[in-house]
């Protein structure tokens, strides 16, 4: 199973996300749930990658384990857009992808300040 850890702050913004271990869907290598998992983070990590004001780090050493934190570097309006944005864009993701496959994806969210 694939367990997802996603925290956001109390305004919707995104802090970090964490997914790890193989979804069990399939063989590695041909399961569909891995690839939207992945498809899901790579495509968050490439937006905030190229937002201003946002330094990303990340972690994609382990197979199977992907892992990134969100720092702003100044208050601004439009990373602060961004930032809830993304972070709606993955909750809603994942909690379809649980939904569809509860056996396989499981989504943990958190609030902090």
């Amino acid at each position: 199973m694939t367990v997802v850890r996603l925290i956001r702050g109390t305004n919707g913004e995104i802090h970090s996300c964490k997914a790890e271990g193989h979804s069990g869907y399939a063989a590695k290598g041909t399961d569909i749930v891995c690839s939207a998992v992945t498809v899901l983070l790579r495509t968050a990590m490439q937006v905030l990658s190229e937002t201003p004001g946002v330094v990303l780090e990340t972690d994609t050493s382990l197979r199977g384990n992907v892992y990134f934190s969100v720092k702003k570097e100044k208050p601004d309006t439009d990373t602060a857009a961004r930032l809830i944005c993304t972070g709606d864009f993955l909750e809603q993701g994942f909690s379809s992808l649980s939904k569809e496959y509860p056996a396989n994806v499981e989504l943990r969210k958190q609030t902090e300040a």
